[in-house]
């Protein structure tokens, strides 16, 4: 499929707000502007600059093809290597710009609450769940992206029953959204003297953290309870009640944090996590008919739905939406190969949208 070619019109509009951006911010002394112009200038710019590369390699090529119509056969013949030249610079540069021009989603930028879940398979399934956990943190790390774990409830053979942890950073949730979904391992576990295989499974969920502004919630609508904090097998531990339990009466969301030692930071993290899972609640709702419209190759993000197999006696790990497998498992189970899948994942999700923006 051919990129449709961008016209001329559009790509002057880039550059006139480019620089009406640019008068404005020599202009503006209002802080809220200031970062507001900033921002945006930012966004800007490299859209500005392929634009303008873009149609001066367009008048190149005009003028190489009236050379190329020259009675010199030499001068011509030159002329006519140019403009095949010009032409394999405009696809590129038209592709580059089509992807800065796709429509952002605006939570791209955000921070996320990363929730870990143990599925079926047992104590196997806590372990895995601690193995992607752990690969997300040094995913995270070799971003230069902070991890803080909000809560964690710890299986007795090791790994996480669950576990909830904040990665901050600019443009987590870009990279990160698509890890959504349930994350299926094939493996001998230590506890098997057979040497069977064993399928187990783990839930992941990436949510967008939103500003305040972007989810009202009334004390009205929650109800609060403390509580003794409990470890394994009920035990307290803990001689103040300090463990928090916030419900959100109007969506019946239940978040539940015990892991401080102080109410106050308890109440603090589980509305974070609550306001979180609103604001994804939201996004859902709101994105229903979009995200139905393109449920394909990438698939809705939909947490009960099977998207990656990490296969160890292969050393392979496979993402099902994509159809892609690499044979180098040791390496993304460290993160350090994380980045290969994601970026397919990327790219195949910029490649739909560019054939729906085609269609339009």
């Amino acid at each position: 499929m051919s990129t449709p070619s961008i016209p001329d019109e559009k790509l002057t509009a880039i550059r006139e707000r480019f620089s009406a951006v640019e008068k404005e911010m020599e202009t503006t002394t209002e802080p809220a502007d200031i970062v507001r112009l900033s921002k945006e200038h930012a966004e800007l710019r490299p859209v500005a600059e392929a634009s303008e590369a873009l149609q001066n390699a367009r008048a190149e090529r005009i003028e190489a093809q009236e050379m190329a119509a020259s009675d010199d056969a030499d001068m011509a013949a030159m002329a006519a290597e140019e403009v095949e030249s010009l032409s394999a610079q405009i696809e590129a540069l038209e592709s580059k710009l089509q992807l800065m021009l796709l429509p952002k989603d605006k939570a791209d930028d955000r921070s996320v609450i990363l929730e870990v879940r143990a599925g079926t398979g047992g104590d196997e399934a806590a372990l895995f769940a601690g193995d992607l956990f752990r690969m997300y943190q040094r995913y995270a790390s070799l971003h230069g992206w902070k991890v803080e774990v909000l809560s964690a409830s710890e299986s007795e053979m090791g790994g996480f029953k669950e576990v909830q942890a904040s990665i901050s950073g600019t443009g987590v949730f870009a990279r990160m959204k698509f890890e959504s979904g349930v994350h299926r391992v094939q493996r001998v576990p230590e506890t098997e003297t057979q040497g069977r295989v064993h399928t187990s499974a783990a839930t992941v969920a990436v949510l967008p953290e939103p500003e305040e502004v972007d989810v009202e919630i009334n004390d009205s609508d929650l109800r609060i309870d403390v509580f003794r904090a409990s470890g394994p097998g009920g035990q307290s531990v803990n001689t103040t009640d300090s463990a928090v339990r916030i419900t959100h009466l109007p969506t019946g969301v239940i978040v539940i944090q015990q892991d401080e030692k102080s109410q106050h930071k308890n109440k603090a993290k589980a509305l974070k996590v609550l306001r979180a899972r609103l604001y994804d609640m939201e996004r859902e709702r709101a994105d229903a008919e979009r995200a139905e419209e393109r449920r394909g190759q990438i698939g809705s993000g939909d947490r009960s739905e099977r998207i990656r197999t990490y296969n160890y006696p292969q050393s392979r790990v496979t993402d099902h939406r994509i159809n892609l497998t690499l044979y180098k498992l040791d390496k993304i189970i460290e993160g350090e190969a994380l980045d290969e899948m994601i970026d397919a994942l990327i790219r195949e999700d910029q490649t739909e949208r560019l054939a729906a923006m085609a269609e339009q």
